[in-house]
């Protein structure tokens, strides 16, 4: 479930309730309504089916946990979305009220943010087509007969969706959508803000010959919480939710990962998706995440997360399309003299600014992540042909390339660094369930509020339930805070490690230092391991 809006914003601002737990989509129709079982988002269908193995051996394997991070498969019961997906958005009304907005207007609370969200964050790989209903759909009872709220009763909740869908069927061919949104009237006596998510089916219902198991209930407000919607369907696409919800409710919601990403928050000043998310939902090719194993030192170039390629009708292009065409994603590692350049000596790594070091409660290790072992290694898919040319990544101002370097070659005709289709993740395993993920975030596209630009290093375990941290940024920075009046926690905010920075992560054997930026505003980093 979602995170109340930080008490900070109150100051500046109305009141607009609470940020959300999501919820799936339904087909249904009066037809049997056998055993069925409404869960909150906090429940997971069984079974990990599988769209395709992820072969990386930085792909965490998915477990047992509600919405977990895990990419070497995909959870076949939820919808992927790597194609435009329908949504149909049906309006309840209720007859202890009568409306005082339209469906129209409604619709226009949340698209089309919605649609350009997901098209931003995925390069215009995937949207979301709404297909509101023209008219109010009453239901058969009272709004305050459901009692309606942020932790709902089971009972009450099922009797709620049992009767929109009776009231919707003979009006709605749910087997023609993907997402359905139940959008309650706003103003009705009985709708609780707080109550907007989505809903697993333990058992699914049955309309129009599919199958429902998950619906989104909307309850916001007018106008709503900004990218609430977002919000929710994230959770549709099986992503978790990754804020932490303090016991009494009270006390900060965004430790775990502060603006950084629309599922910790939608009032987050750079809500785009992690890459590691984006890997997840299949909107980053292979060549776009480096694995980096083994020990050793690996140098790569990130192109900044929002980065889209310039052909794309979404998204935001790079500046320039700068770099050696046809070199591809390249990187150098070594722990000896490379021949060119200054010599590298494994782990001891200098440092051109501050060399902080996250501590305190926020970055506390769920226990010590062992580091990867074997043979020194930098894995990012094809080897690069020991004949090829030896290029040197564009402003790096490293040493050209070695012949034993891996990379991706890129598409014949095309440019790599700024165009949007460089290296966007790297990843460095730290267990069999976690990982050390690295990636550069900027000031565009849906990042374009961002408090602070730089390398944002966070931690993911595959293991770990939605809601209980499967990803927590860690703070390059922990003894300062930024952007104190916007950030919906400032102490994350400044997080990323700055152009000549250098971060050790706690509790592994991994350091990243931020060496320069090319011409068309990535990031040149090198990753320490061992």
């Amino acid at each position: 479930m979602p995170r109340p809006l930080p008490l900070r914003v109150l100051t500046r601002e109305a009141p607009r309730g609470l940020a959300r737990d999501g919820a799936p989509r339904w087909r249904g129709t009066a037809a049997v309504f056998t055993s069925m079982t409404a869960l909150a988002a906090t429940s997971l269908v069984p079974g990990h089916a599988l769209a395709g193995p992820l072969a990386s051996p930085c792909a965490l394997t998915r477990t047992a946990a509600h919405h977990s991070e895990g990419v070497d498969t995909w959870n076949s019961s939820y919808a992927r979305p790597t194609r435009p997906l329908n949504a149909v958005m049906v309006f309840l009304s209720f007859p202890d009220s009568t409306p005082r907005t339209t469906p129209a207007e409604l619709t226009g609370d949340y698209f089309p943010a919605t649609s350009r969200f997901f098209e931003h964050a995925s390069y215009g790989k995937f949207t979301i087509r709404p297909h509101p209903q023209r008219a109010w759909i009453q239901m058969p009872h009272s709004s305050t007969s459901y009692a309606i709220q942020r932790d709902w009763n089971a009972t009450d909740r099922a009797a709620y969706l049992r009767d929109a869908l009776s009231a919707a069927d003979p009006q709605v061919d749910f087997s023609r959508y993907d997402v359905v949104y139940f959008i309650a009237d706003p103003d009705a006596p009985g709708v609780d803000s707080d109550a907007t998510k989505v809903v697993n089916l333990d058992t699914p219902l049955h309309a129009d010959g599919k199958d429902i198991k998950r619906v989104v209930t909307v309850f916001e407000k007018h106008p709503p919480d900004r990218l609430v919607l977002a919000h929710e369907t994230g959770h549709v696409f099986d992503l978790p939710d990754l804020y932490h919800r303090p016991s009494d409710g009270k006390g900060d919601w965004d430790t775990y990962v502060g603006d950084w990403d629309l599922m910790g928050s939608q009032f987050g000043l750079a809500p785009d998706l992690f890459g590691w998310h984006k890997w997840r939902l299949g909107w980053l090719e292979p060549h776009q995440v480096a694995c980096v194993l083994g020990s050793g030192i690996t140098r790569l170039t990130l192109e900044p997360l929002e980065a889209g390629p310039v052909d794309s009708a979404v998204g935001s292009a790079g500046a320039s399309a700068a770099g050696a065409a046809g070199s591809g994603v390249l990187a150098t590692r070594s722990a000896a003299p490379s021949g060119t350049g200054a010599p590298l000596q494994g782990p001891r790594v200098s440092s051109r600014g501050s060399d902080a070091s996250a501590s305190g409660p926020r970055e506390a290790s769920r226990g010590s992540d062992a580091s990867a072992s074997g043979p020194r290694e930098a894995s990012f898919g094809p080897r690069v042909p020991s004949g090829g040319p030896r290029t040197s990544s564009r402003g790096s101002g490293g040493p050209g390339t070695t012949p034993d370097a891996l990379g991706v070659a890129a598409p014949p005709g095309s440019q790599t660094f700024g165009v949007g289709r460089g290296t966007k993740l790297a990843v460095v395993p730290t267990g069999p369930d976690s990982a050390v993920a690295f990636e550069a975030r900027g000031s565009t596209g849906n990042d374009g509020s961002t408090c602070e630009q730089g390398v944002l290093v966070y931690r993911v375990r595959s293991e770990t339930e939605s809601g209980s941290g499967p990803i927590q940024v860690l703070d390059a920075h922990p003894h300062t805070e930024s952007c104190w009046e916007d950030s919906v926690y400032p102490p994350l905010a400044d997080a990323p490690v700055s152009l000549g920075q250098s971060f050790k992560v706690p509790g592994a054997k991994v350091r990243v230092q931020v060496e320069d930026r090319t011409a068309s505003g990535a990031w040149t980093v090198k990753i320490t391991t061992g």
